[in-house]
């Protein structure tokens, strides 16, 4: 045991010089970032908020007091491996909306749910994550949609982990001791009915009587963050308790002032839980490299009985329930087994980069799954009507010609995944079609070099052909 030892997860800012053409800004950022950062802390999290003349405005999450664990994880977040060749035998979709930037289109409770469906009748498999899918005692995920948390996705697309599909796991309950026993009670009693219903595998439930301290933040660019004090505590029972699990859901308070249960569901106000929820995950999963979940365990019973009336659809699922916990015992029941590394081509069950077909994300988002995807060659489809907090311009990004899609809608993303599943140029199927670019090579006589300029027809085809053919009968002449 190491609880004396104190570990806290918090937000830090950090400004990145500009690169030119922002070539190689993942590597950039790596080198910037871990130059910058004190020896004792660890980057767990980073999302590039804004992109402007100034530089890349970063928001990370970091954690500090796990100075064991330095060497291995400190640039382990950054850590990247090319993937040779794309697996064209399926295609696979990954669906990202990113926690705590105000999206809206998933930034709620799990109203990306049917998103998500939308888009894995599309694909063999959508790889998604926890925020896209839950709403609270909710879970629509599709059949062939696979849950993983947010830097599990992110580590998988830099090709430094595979996903193996499993059958079931077994499910770690953790959860805080509260004061009034009514709330631990309920928390238990959701775990009982997945047993009863789902057919979970829980091995138990561990209550905490030391807890952690979790605390709802906003940072200067709006997005949900916060901070998390004695995360040790969490991190023994984890330890303690490693043999039994294959993942693991917690459940606990978050502190924020008590006009932020009304204001989030009766004003337009960012989800003040999931961001502090999403740093928490993000240090588990990287630490003990499994799948996490966290559902927000309410303070007092005033707030459970608070009479809101008809509120926003897309946060509905949240008043209908007690616990928040299904959602996620649901999803965390065949979340995928992570394996360390780029697994062999055609391993039964397991998916790497490789087998990537394409990302989906909110236009303006800009983190590291993006990142990845963008050096791995794996082609992006933004949707602009998801919007948010992020400021990146993506089509100021080096992305391969035919990488980037910018689409209106969700719709129109389907439409784009059928394309490129069919192998069909997304151009070819929209008006006007562009004349092909034609090419003519010139060379210098002093200099010996080749250039090249693409030929401009503003003359009917005819013409054309007539002045080629003029052309030929002079140098026959000369």
């Amino acid at each position: 045991m190491r609880g004396q030892i104190a570990m806290i997860l918090y937000e830090k800012e950090i400004t990145v010089p500009l690169v030119g053409h922002h070539e190689r800004l993942l590597d950039h950022l790596s080198e910037v970032i871990l130059e910058r950062l004190p020896r004792s802390e660890i980057p767990v999290r980073v999302a590039v908020t804004l992109t402007d003349e100034k530089g890349y405005h970063c928001e990370l999450g970091i954690l500090s007091g796990a100075d064991h664990f330095f060497d291995e994880m400190r640039g382990a977040i950054f850590q990247f491996q090319r993937r040779g060749f794309e697996n064209t035998g399926q295609f696979n979709a990954v669906l990202i909306v990113p926690t705590g930037v105000g999206a809206e289109i998933g930034g709620h409770s799990g109203d990306a749910g049917s998103v998500a469906r939308l888009l894995a009748s599309a694909c063999d498999n959508l790889i998604t994550h926890p925020n896209v899918v839950n709403a609270s005692d909710i879970n629509e995920l599709p059949e062939n949609g696979l849950y993983v948390e947010g830097s599990v996705l992110a580590r998988f697309l830099m090709g430094t982990v595979s996903l193996q599909k499993v059958r079931a796991n077994r499910v770690l309950l953790v959860i805080d001791k509260h004061a009034d026993k009514f709330f631990y009670e309920s928390a238990v009693n959701s775990a009982s009915a997945a047993r009863s219903s789902l057919g979970l595998d829980c091995p138990g439930v561990v209550m905490l009587e030391d807890k952690m301290l979790m605390r709802s933040l906003y940072s200067s660019s709006g997005r949900a963050v916060g901070k998390i004090d004695y995360f040790e505590r969490v991190y023994d029972v984890l330890t303690k308790y490693r043999p039994q699990y294959d993942a693991v859901a917690l459940s606990s308070v978050i502190k924020v002032p008590e006009n932020f249960h009304t204001d989030y569901y009766l004003k337009d106000m960012i989800n003040p839980w999931g961001g502090v929820e999403a740093m928490l995950t993000h240090a588990i999963s990287l630490m003990f490299n499994i799948p996490s979940a966290h559902s927000p365990m309410l303070e007092t019973r005033q707030i459970l009985d608070l009479e809101l009336g008809v509120i926003d659809p897309r946060k509905a699922a949240e008043i209908v329930s007690v616990t928040f916990l299904h959602s996620i015992l649901k999803g965390l029941q065949k979340s995928p087994k992570i394996l360390n590394g780029m697994a062999p081509l055609g391993c039964p069950g397991v998916l790497t980069a490789a087998d990537v077909s394409c990302v989906i994300i909110p236009d303006g988002c800009m983190g590291l799954p993006i990142l990845a995807a963008l050096e791995q060659g794996i082609p992006v489809i933004a949707v602009r009507e998801n919007k948010n907090r992020m400021r990146n311009n993506l089509e100021e990004f080096p992305f391969d010609t035919g990488r980037l899609f910018l689409v209106d809608n969700y719709l129109e993303a389907v439409g784009v995944m059928s394309a490129l599943k069919a192998g069909v140029s997304v151009e070819s199927v929209r008006r006007p079609l562009k004349y092909t670019n034609v090419y003519e090579e010139t060379a210098s006589c002093a200099a010996r070099e080749t250039s090249k300029k693409p030929l401009k027809f503003a003359k009917g085809i005819d013409d054309v052909e007539e002045d080629l053919l003029r052309k030929e009968g002079s140098k026959a002449v000369r």
